[in-house]
């Protein structure tokens, strides 16, 4: 089934889509300066705040309808979409991305693009509706993982971040209404909280006995470009849509000065990533997880996946080693595979403690997820079972490590600015952190900062007269005390999902 919205708009020649509805009554536009996409004459700039704010609000109706329409239709394929992409969203998107982020191979920066905008993005609306816009390839980068090696980063040129960030807009409409409940990654509206809160809350309220804790081996780099595009196909029709995909997973990369081409995944780091990658594992993971715990599972299934990293638990070991089994056979189909070293079966849930006990195996295992280590533990109110989540130790030293490190370079700045710094970098910590359960390693954190920032005041002078009473009295000036930040699991699941 087809379907193509603004069947009542006029059609301009470059393909656009554009409402025939005019200005309001008494505005001083003419007819074509109204319509969306257009900007006003330089003779009308007391009605450029309208104008914007008109297109802006004639491209969220779009917008609307398409989330609309792919709700009310799950086997519908847009073939008309592009036209969504407007200059308002194009603009809408370039103030959407990180005003300090690295130029690309393009070399723009954020605010030299933002010299003459409404001209540059009138000429790149106009290229990109023309089909004269050309992707250009990744800047290759890397950035330190916490257990010590590389992580490749793609930086994208700007306008190439531009698009993808407004076409990603447009495809979210149609996605999220498509996408299943525990996937969490990525999705607007959902963050890590939310994905951690709905895990802890299955474990305990479900029968879990049994955790396989997942991770995709690379998959933003190995997912397969052919299936891809086949996934895409089953909800966009709009040629156009396909071709500017096609156009950025093609680009290549770019390092050291030598173009590579990129046969197979995207590069991490780019603005449409994130979807395609929630995309390709909905159909490879998400729904068949649905239709095998339906169908295939004798006890209780949970499944909660962020990205690439995903936690499942069982009722009973022998569903669990099927579902690994069989999991591992249907990745291996589409140019996937589990990450050896992170994916692991684990005896975890409510009976854990005390069958472990009664047969001289120790305590349960624990396992990582979204820079917890989550254990089994008790409710000191009721002695009841309860997941306990504590910052992962590597995490927590590799932060420390790179604070000393900073601490070094700040080390001849005057006292108020490094402790106005170090207050930002203890408190966005806490922001993360401060879960229940977690003030111990809180506390921790604080006092190693304190401990580095000592040590690095001594060292400015060897005559140096700070003791640790007197640096006390700085370290309370500036570094906030700990506190929990964040409510327990259930109370914050329970009132954003509603039963």
């Amino acid at each position: 089934m087809s379907h193509n919205l603004g069947k009542n708009a006029g059609r301009e020649s470059d393909g656009r889509v554009v409402p025939t509805k005019c200005p309001n009554k008494g505005g001083s536009l003419s007819p074509a300066e109204g319509m969306e996409g257009r900007r006003p004459t330089k003779e009308n700039t007391g009605q450029t705040a309208a104008s914007q704010m008109q297109s802006w609000g004639n491209a969220l109706a779009g917008l609307q309808r398409v989330r609309e329409a792919a709700k009310r239709e799950k086997r519908l394929r847009f073939t008309a979409l592009l036209h969504h992409v407007s200059v308002a969203l194009l603009e809408n998107s370039f103030y959407a991305l990180k005003r300090g982020a690295a130029p690309g191979v393009d070399g723009l920066t954020w605010q030299e693009y933002e010299t003459d905008l409404d001209k540059r993005l009138e000429d790149l609306h106009s290229r990109v509706h023309r089909g004269t816009y050309r992707a250009l390839p990744s800047k290759r980068a890397y950035i330190p993982k916490p257990d010590g090696r590389q992580r490749p980063l793609g930086i994208a040129a700007l306008e190439d971040k531009i698009v993808q960030h407004a076409v990603g807009t447009v495809l979210n409409q149609i996605y999220e209404e498509d996408f299943l409940g525990f996937s969490y990654g990525f999705r607007p509206g959902r963050n890590t909280h939310d994905a951690l809160d709905a895990l802890s809350v299955a474990i305990m309220r479900k029968k879990v006995n049994w955790v396989l804790d997942a991770d995709i081996r690379d998959c933003f780099g190995s997912f397969s470009h052919e299936w891809m595009e086949k996934f895409i196909q089953r909800r966009i029709g709009d040629r156009r849509i396909l071709r500017l995909i096609e156009k950025w997973l093609r680009a290549g990369v770019l390092e050291d000065g030598e173009w590579s081409e990129t046969e197979k995944g995207t590069p991490q780091g780019s603005e449409i990533s994130p979807l395609l990658c929630n995309v390709y594992l909905h159909y490879v993971f998400d729904l068949w997880v649905q239709h095998w715990r339906k169908h295939r599972a004798a006890g209780e299934v949970i499944a909660v996946r962020y990205a690439d990293d995903s936690v499942l638990g069982f009722q009973y070991r022998a569903d669990a080693e099927r579902f690994l089994r069989e999991w591992r056979e249907r990745l291996q189909r589409f140019g996937l595979e589990l990450h050896p070293g992170k994916t692991r079966l684990i005896e975890f849930g409510r009976f854990a403690v005390q069958d472990r006990k009664r047969r001289g195996e120790g305590k349960p295992e624990t396992f990582n997820f979204l820079g917890f280590t989550h254990i089994c533990g008790q409710s000191w109110k009721n002695g009841k079972f309860f997941v306990l989540r504590k910052t992962i130790r590597e995490r927590l030293l590799a932060k420390l490590k790179q604070v000393k490190a900073a601490l070094r370079v700040r080390m001849h700045q005057p006292l108020a600015e490094v402790g106005k710094w170090l207050r930002s970098v203890v408190q966005g910590y806490f922001n993360y952190h401060a879960v229940p359960g977690n003030f111990a390693r809180l506390w921790s954190f604080r006092f190693e900062i304190r401990k580095r920032w000592l040590h690095v005041i001594r060292r400015r002078s060897q005559r140096s007269r700070n003791t640790w009473e007197l640096f006390e009295r700085i370290a309370e000036q500036w570094l906030p005390r700990p506190r929990i930040l964040h409510p327990y699991p259930m109370v914050r699941f329970d009132a954003k999902y509603l039963r």
